[in-house]
């Protein structure tokens, strides 16, 4: 039995490092696609009026020279003459983004959702009702985004792009206001992802299928599938920056962790859709500066905003008795992860191998204990071992006298 428990978390761990390695190479091939085909519609120029290529309803290429060799791509107007015998689709790529993305989500948060999902001192949660919130979310999100883009303001991009700004903003607050910080950002992330592959399986590819069928029963495809499949992938593309600082964010607890994280987060995905926008206006052959230093100082005035106060050094009658303390809070509050054999339930290993089994483990680690369990109060994760304020104050008396 107690070599099961033991395997178990061991091949979660396995489980969650090669979907977590699938999700990154396949989120590359995938945004590198949208990165490409948005670059591509914006840099390719028409042909001369008269010439082969718009006789034959060319609406613009583009020469370039990549890996040795020279690329000719051409953009129809609406679809070529004759279709092709070999066509290339791009839909697995998203396809398989979500799905690892999903399968992630189950490992790393469902399948430990006390640890992962679940902060008392937000909201006091069963396991279920966070994965209910969680799964709510998508599903909810998804619709809402879907019926806004067939409704009238679906046909204002700028007023469009600030509703839906404000609803994933709307969607954060609410998040961060029932799960833990890091949950809630990855949320708002798998939202933002459901949202864009929504679009791929949903309507890029049903509108592609059906100028394929009207191609092949001799029809003049409808230009409208097309124009509608656009539409959904230059909102992809704005989404890519914003979703990506959220794959990351789980390193960075000073930004989930802050008591505004909700308005963190939306600084930082204003300043990615702003710099996403420049862009793709210099594709355009449009440099306009004014959007990434927009973008720049959105980011900086965030970093001052949640910066935490510098220690300040204080002088402790009894150092030694300060380090006995913190040593018997460290191993009551955080040994139960952070050891060579952790016992907490769903950890096989000390959370990026930091052990503090030891003295001399806790010394060496003494300033990422510090930044963790005072500064951030990040840790304990979701405070499942339920440190106190008065632990906390302690550690930072032991760390602000010299963490001797």
């Amino acid at each position: 039995m107690e070599l099961i428990d033991y395997l178990i978390p061991y091949g979660l761990e396995w489980l969650n490092l090669i979907v977590r390695w699938l999700h990154v190479i396949t989120g590359i091939a995938w945004i590198g696609a949208s990165f490409y085909f948005v670059w591509l519609d914006n840099s390719i120029r028409p042909p001369a009026p008269g010439s082969e290529l718009a006789r034959k309803g060319v609406s613009g290429e583009l020469w370039a020279v990549h890996g040795g060799g020279f690329y000719n791509p051409q953009k129809y107007l609406v679809a070529p003459a004759e279709l092709p015998k070999e066509l290339h689709w791009f839909k697995w790529e998203a396809y398989t983004t979500w799905l690892s993305g999903i399968a992630l989500l189950t490992i790393a948060y469902y399948f430990n959702a006390q640890a992962m999902l679940v902060d008392k001192s937000v909201a006091d949660l069963s396991s279920l009702q966070a994965i209910g919130i969680g799964v709510g979310t998508l599903v909810l999100g998804w619709t809402v985004y879907d019926l806004l883009c067939r409704s009238p303001l679906g046909k204002h991009d700028l007023w469009f792009g600030i509703v839906i700004f404000i609803l994933i903003v709307a969607a954060a607050y609410g998040l961060t206001h029932v799960l833990s910080g890091r949950a809630a950002y990855i949320h708002v992330g798998a939202l933002i992802g459901t949202i864009m592959v929504g679009n791929v399986l949903m309507l890029i590819i049903p509108g592609q299928r059906k100028m394929v069928e009207a191609m092949s029963a001799g029809r003049l495809p409808d230009p409208v599938h097309g124009q509608k499949a656009k539409q959904r992938s230059v909102h992809n593309n704005y989404f890519t920056l914003p979703v990506l600082f959220i794959m990351i964010s789980n390193h960075y607890a000073m930004t989930y962790r802050h008591e505004q994280a909700w308005l963190v987060l939306a600084f930082i995905m204003a300043a990615g859709v702003s710099i996403r926008h420049f862009f793709n206006l210099r594709h355009k052959g449009r440099v306009e500066w004014r959007y990434p230093l927009l973008g720049i100082a959105l980011l900086l005035a965030v970093a001052v905003a949640i910066a935490p106060a510098r220690p300040k050094a204080v002088a402790v009658a009894d150092p030694a008795a300060q380090t006995n303390k913190v040593a018997a809070i460290v191993a009551q509050r955080c040994v139960s992860c952070h050891s060579a054999h952790p016992t907490q339930p769903g950890f096989a290993t000390a959370p990026a191998g930091v052990a503090l089994d030891q003295p001399e483990q806790i010394r060496q680690n003494a300033e990422k204990i510090y930044k963790q369990a005072v500064q951030l109060k990040a840790m304990p994760l979701a405070n499942l071992t339920n440190m106190t304020e008065a632990e906390r104050a302690q550690i930072a008396l032991w760390f602000e006298s010299g963490a001797k």
